[in-house]
């Protein structure tokens, strides 16, 4: 009959009452062993569910009766780590920036917090590498539009660039001589060679001699009579082969027709001092950086 029992002869299990392409399945219990293990997992994940947080609800999950979290469990951590470096902190702040290299221990330190503090703030616009991109200065050179000893970088940083309604903030403003029709398009063209010529990207002709007086007239007033630019305006360096937005002829000459006016932010707002003055000795530290007397 279809419900009578078979037994396999060679093992002594029951046979199980279906088959697949003749292939019978042996009805074997399972080991003890793995049936207890079962079981304690069953145990362990309800007295983990009592214990911990564990069942999901609407804006938050049960609490757990030990009060654990991984998120307290991390700010315990962060509380902890926070009292370690409390007074390495509270050195860099109250170390003027200049008197840092003074103090090799401290100004390591101050380094190695810069660097941590680079990379959650500053890499988003100067790359983790701090290379920069077009119109985000690279660091790591020796180019500085505002000076590159630790109190200008500090002083950088702090106040931002451009930043409307902050009076302390690095400000310069460069005229759109073709856009607001200060130069006429053949001068701002002659302009573009002389300063192709001055940067050693092509040789002199007529139109950079053009350009050379209509640069005297217009441009040497922040750049200075020979293009070497001035830091307390911001002015760039037009005569190395470092460029900011690029030094091609059509990038050249859309900086001069419609001006540039890239803004960094201040960071004082942001940052505590402590914080600010720690970047600017990894800034520092990068290869570019300048003795406190600039160069």
């Amino acid at each position: 009959m279809a419900d009578e029992k078979r037994i396999d002869p060679a093992t002594g299990t029951e046979i199980k009452h279906h088959e697949w392409d003749g292939i019978q399945e042996l009805d074997t219990p399972l080991p003890r062993w793995w049936l207890w293990t079962f079981y304690a997992t069953i145990l362990f994940a309800v007295g983990y569910m009592i214990a911990y947080p564990a069942i999901p609800m609407i804006d938050r999950a049960t609490g757990g009766m030990l009060g654990w979290s991984s998120r307290g469990a991390l700010d315990r951590e962060l509380a902890a780590r926070e009292r370690q470096i409390a007074p390495i902190r509270k050195a860099i702040a109250e170390t003027p920036v200049t008197a840092l290299p003074g103090r090799p221990e401290l100004m390591q330190q101050a380094v190695e917090g810069g660097r941590a503090a680079f990379r959650v703030h500053c890499v988003q616009c100067h790359g983790s590498g701090a290379a920069g991109s077009k119109g985000y200065p690279n660091l790591n050179d020796d180019d500085w539009l505002w000076g590159g000893d630790l109190a200008a970088i500090e002083k950088t940083i702090t106040d931002g660039v451009r930043n409307p309604g902050h009076d302390a903030t690095r400000q310069s403003l460069m005229p759109a001589f073709g856009k607001d029709q200060l130069l006429t398009a053949a001068q701002v063209d002659d302009v573009v060679a002389h300063v192709r010529a001055i940067s050693g990207q092509d040789r002199p002709g007529a139109a950079s001699r053009r350009g050379d007086r209509v640069f005297a007239d217009n441009c040497a007033v922040c750049h200075g009579p020979a293009g070497k630019g001035n830091r307390a305006l911001g002015a760039p360096d037009l005569t190395d082969a470092i460029w900011l937005y690029g030094g091609d002829a059509g990038t050249i000459r859309e900086t001069v027709w419609n001006s540039r006016h890239g803004v960094m932010p201040r960071w004082d707002d942001k940052l505590d001092k402590a914080t600010i003055r720690m970047l600017a000795a990894y800034v520092h530290s990068l290869g570019g950086g300048e003795g406190d007397a600039g160069r």
